[in-house]
This record gives C-alpha cells, sequence and structure tokens, in this order.
C-alpha cells in the first residue's frame, strides 16, 4: 500500500467500516442463536420463524462483507500485514454466516419438536449449551476488535468445556431411545441440534485462531483442547 500518510488513513477507515459490520453480523448470529434456542424451550413457533426469516439479514451482511473487503483490496493495494488482516476478515464473515445456518436449523427443529412430548430438561439442557457458545462467539469477535490473544487463546482453551456438554448431552439422549423408543424421533432431533451447537463453537474457536494468527504472524502450533467426543453420526 501506499506510504501516504492520506491513503493509510482512508484504509483505516474503510477497514474500521467493514469490522463495524463484522460486529453488527456476529451481534445478529448471537441473537439468533440465543432465540432459537428459547424457541426450543418455550415452543415459540411464532419466535423460531423470525429467526429463519432473520437469516437472510446475516447473509446479505456476508455479501456486504466481501464486496467491501473486495473494493479494499482493489482501490488500496493494502500491504502484506493489511491484505492478511483483510482476508481474516472475510473468513469471520464465513465462520459466521455457517453459525447463522446453523442457528436457523436449530429454529426449524424446534418447531418439529413442539408438535411432539418434550424430552423432560433437554430444551433447558440445549439453552445452556447455547449461552454457552454464544458467550465464546462474543469473547472471539471481542478478542478480533482488540486483537486480544490472551481472549483469543481463552476461547480456544473453553470450546472443550462446550464439546463436554454436547457429549453429555448425547449420552443423555441415548438413554431416552434405550428407555422408551417412543423418544428416538425427538431425541435424534435433539442431538442434530446439540451438534449444530457444537459446531458455532468450533467456528468461534476458528476466529479465535484468526486473532492469534493476526496479532503474532503464526497460527498455534499446539492442537485445540478438545473434551470428550462422541460419534457424531451423519451431518445434520
Amino acid at each position: 500500500m501506499n506510504n501516504d500518510p492520506h491513503i493509510t488513513r482512508a484504509f483505516d477507515r474503510d477497514l474500521e467500516s467493514i469490522q463495524a459490520l463484522v460486529l453488527r453480523m456476529g451481534g445478529l448470529v448471537e441473537a439468533a442463536l440465543a432465540d432459537a434456542a428459547t424457541s426450543l424451550e418455550t415452543r415459540d413457533d411464532a419466535l423460531s420463524l423470525r429467526v429463519r426469516t432473520g437469516d437472510a439479514a446475516i447473509d446479505a451482511l456476508e455479501e456486504q462483507i466481501n464486496s467491501e473487503c473486495a473494493r479494499l483490496i482493489a482501490i488500496r493495494a493494502p500491504t502484506a500485514n493489511d491484505l492478511r488482516t483483510v482476508l481474516a476478515v472475510m473468513k469471520i464473515a464465513s465462520s459466521l454466516e455457517r453459525c447463522g445456518d446453523y442457528a436457523k436449523n436449530l429454529a426449524k427443529r424446534s418447531v418439529v419438536l413442539s408438535a411432539m412430548q418434550p424430552i423432560e430438561g433437554a430444551a433447558g439442557s440445549i439453552r445452556r449449551m447455547a449461552r454457552q457458545v454464544g458467550l465464546l462467539l462474543k469473547n472471539a469477535l471481542d478478542a478480533f476488535i482488540t486483537r486480544d490473544v490472551g481472549l483469543a487463546e481463552e476461547v480456544r482453551e473453553q470450546d472443550q468445556d462446550v464439546d463436554q456438554m454436547y457429549s453429555a448431552l448425547f449420552r443423555e439422549f441415548l438413554t431416552h431411545m434405550m428407555e422408551d423408543p417412543r423418544h428416538i424421533t425427538a431425541c435424534m432431533h435433539l442431538h442434530f441440534i446439540a451438534k449444530n451447537i457444537e459446531r458455532v463453537g468450533d467456528h468461534a474457536t476458528t476466529i479465535a485462531e484468526q486473532v492469534i494468527y493476526l496479532a503474532t504472524g503464526a497460527v498455534p502450533d499446539s492442537p485445540r483442547p478438545k473434551g470428550e467426543t462422541v460419534m457424531a453420526g451423519p451431518k445434520p
């Protein structure tokens, strides 16, 4: 990028504007995940519908972010370090879009489950898991804006708590299915919901790793901390 200070300031302003879009997108995803979990617990089909229709705004923001990033690269010709930041923004937007899809899938399944006999305690457990993952996502985005490597590392570490919550739910659903075959369909939907939420945690970790790379110039050399894993089954 040209060393002219005016061009540098213009690049910084453009990048700040794009990062604001990322935060807006992240806020929509966090709200969608929380609302989808609430719709499951309260059997609120109207809230589920709002989550599903609201996914279009998340998709539109990803498209806007990608367009703005492409324009920034074309007009400002950023240096290697600045280009790395722009590409990281695009990767983060992609992760957030996938998280929005998982929230939308959760909302779809909550409508199906609202017509079935509830599985005792399951919806509350799903909500608690969704709240934990939403916090991871928020912290990952906060770490991105502040380039806080320590907070990003905490997100990587805490993802194993989400894995453990998922494993515990899997065993719980399996027990319900073994005890009463009438619960099999509902528990399968709940299992896919839990897996979707666990994958949102994985994307939060991916965002955190992007932060570490941006701040240090190196990807984490240690494997992601993982909690106890179980057979995932077919992709939701």
